[in-house]
């Protein structure tokens, strides 16, 4: 078997070097639908034989599942690991497990807490679910109104007078390379700019082929704050993978008619739209690294067939001359996922 031979970028501000493709592992925790476990870790086992190095992980996930099997999967291997903070795992499965996108969840419940010491308590938590010794980076997990509305107030205060003074401590002891926030919207990014120092944001869909508006503010911001991007939701929650569903949900009509230009176009090249969705992130040099979520190994080989599809540069000129990427939106010359 051939092993992936990945370029690597360094952030911006030098803490730490990913490969260019990573593992986003929300599937693992049964993201929507509950996982063939076996399926899973035979996937996962995957993933090491082709020579992915660099996973992503959460405890929301599954409510402790995704990274209990992530850390069973590197344990003793060459890893680069994020994990994120914010939610407290307490014993007690609630109600609603299945309508908070968790059907198969291990028995336990999500506390929101953004404070100093819940940041702690959550690296060690981490620490523990993982049976692992180290945590490469970690990620400030739905801080926003996206996901607390008008309660984020409360809890963007706790972030800013305890929380990031928690990660500033790990960071600066050597026990974490690097900070960030993992969130689906760019307005709580850039509020925490003015809050502190931070080496990436992990930020799930707000810079696609579908949508690039963060090219007019965040980009531009992160940038001078040397503040790199790691893109989750590189297929807007799959409408760009042949899904139906964009932001975990159905899509509006607007999103469905940008989607079916964008396919008649890759069409018309013979471009796998995916694939274009998969490569598209990676042409702005603040995109560290691009982190598609994997359930099985049938996912992982598509994934690495779109990573490596040579895609022709009239495809992007011919989207351009459509309305169809942000006028200031790089595009990849070659595949990059090859080295060289």
């Amino acid at each position: 078997m051939t092993k992936l031979s990945l370029p690597e970028r360094t952030l911006a501000s030098g803490a730490l070097s990913l490969p260019v493709l990573g593992f986003g592992g929300a599937p693992l925790g049964g993201l929507l639908q509950a996982n063939d476990n076996t399926a899973a870790r035979e996937m996962m086992a995957r993933t090491r034989d082709v020579g992915y190095r660099y996973y992503d992980t959460a405890p929301f996930y599954g409510f402790g599942r995704s990274e209990r099997m992530v850390g069973d999967a590197i344990r003793d291997t060459d890893y680069i690991l994020s994990t994120k903070v914010g939610r407290l795992m307490k014993p007690g499965l609630p109600a609603d497990a299945g309508a908070l996108g968790w059907p198969d969840a291990l028995p336990f419940h999500q506390v929101f807490d953004y404070g100093y010491d819940a940041i702690m308590r959550s690296f060690e938590d981490s620490l523990q679910r993982l049976g692992l010794d180290r945590i490469d980076m970690l990620l400030v997990h739905d801080i926003g109104e996206m996901t607390h509305g008008e309660d984020n107030a409360r809890h963007f205060k706790d972030l800013e007078e305890g929380g990031y003074r928690a990660l500033d401590e790990l960071r600066k002891n050597g026990q974490i390379k690097a900070i960030g926030i993992g969130v689906n919207e760019t307005k709580v990014c850039r509020d925490c700019l003015k809050i502190g120092d931070w080496d990436a944001f992990l930020l799930a869909g707000r810079y696609t082929l579908l949508e690039q508006g963060s090219l007019d503010d965040l980009l531009p911001e992160c940038e001078e704050a040397k503040t790199s991007i790691i893109l989750g939701g590189p297929y807007n929650s799959g409408i760009l993978a042949g899904g139906d569903t964009w932001n975990y949900g159905a899509a509006p009509k607007d999103i469905v008619a940008r989607v079916k230009r964008l396919k008649a176009t890759a069409q018309d090249h013979g471009v796998p739209l995916a694939a274009a969705a998969l490569q598209f992130p990676l042409a702005h040099p603040l995109v560290a690294s691009v982190i598609p979520g994997l359930r099985n190994t049938a996912e992982l080989d598509q994934t690495l067939e779109w990573a490596f599809t040579e895609i022709p540069e009239a495809f992007w000129s011919d989207l351009r001359a459509q309305g169809l990427l942000h006028e200031q939106a790089p595009t990849p010359t070659s595949t990059p996922y090859k080295k060289g």
